[in-house]
């Protein structure tokens, strides 16, 4: 069930600590997503995206979702001690508590000229709007079941890259999806956009998976980028964002 960040004028759907799955403005405001036009290191990401936050006449507790990239795929243990590292900055700016996160997440890494270091590809903020045109910003998931279980045990089809596995672990990422969609009561059909990260070939399940379902009603942004955490193989994001801005 959604809950209310007051303090960034919207809602968020509850999930981990490094993250929410997902944010939607609240009435009399919109997200507006900024793109960078190079991918900007950690430290200093967060310094422009501050700038940027305050120079519309935001608080930082505006922020309400990010999109990194980061050098390689993380073992557990690496994850969990970058999102220790990233969250710092959120509770200094009013954003997390030290267990609830109202920000949405996505984080990839590009197989090919990967950043040194993680790295901001792209943010989303609340601001003022006249528009009575929702908009969210769904958080990445990959094939990897909820739970406090390893990853190993809740990635579906574990290493198995058959046809048939792959068609699942891609049918069951498209449903989390949905599922998401649906605590803000919305479906495919108000999405603006959906991206999908995988190394693998996805076509053989684009028809199928995507298209019959209603996903793609704006197309498909593919990046040749893996999920965050060893062993996952497919992670999809989505949102609904009339006001998007490169930098």
């Amino acid at each position: 069930m959604a809950s209310e960040f007051a303090a960034g004028n919207y809602r968020f759907i509850p999930a981990v600590f490094q993250y929410s799955s997902g944010a939607q403005a609240n009435a009399g405001y919109e997200i507006e997503r900024v793109r960078f036009d190079r991918l900007v290191p950690l430290a200093e990401g967060f310094a422009r995206i501050a700038a940027y936050i305050k120079d519309a006449g935001r608080p930082l507790t505006a922020f309400c979702a990010c999109e990194l990239r980061s050098p390689a795929a993380f073992t557990e243990d690496g994850f969990r001690a970058f999102n220790q590292h990233y969250v710092k900055t959120l509770a200094e700016w009013g954003l997390f508590d030290g267990t609830v996160n109202p920000v949405a997440r996505s984080n990839v890494c590009p197989e090919i000229d990967p950043p040194a270091e993680p790295s901001f590809y792209a943010f989303s903020f609340t601001r003022p709007s006249a528009t009575t045109s929702p908009s969210f910003v769904i958080a990445g998931g990959a094939e990897a079941r909820s739970g406090t279980a390893s990853y190993p045990d809740r990635i579906v089809c574990y290493r198995d890259l058959s046809p048939g596995a792959w068609r699942e672990k891609v049918h069951f990422t498209a449903g989390e999806m949905e599922r998401r969609l649906a605590e803000f009561s919305f479906g495919w059909q108000e999405t603006t956009a959906v991206q999908a990260y995988t190394v693998h070939d996805i076509h053989p399940v684009v028809v199928d998976e995507l298209v019959r379902r209603g996903a793609t009603r704006s197309g498909l942004t593919w990046h040749f980028c893996r999920p965050p955490v060893v062993d996952l193989e497919y992670e999809m994001d989505c949102r609904r964002v009339l006001r998007e801005v490169v930098v």
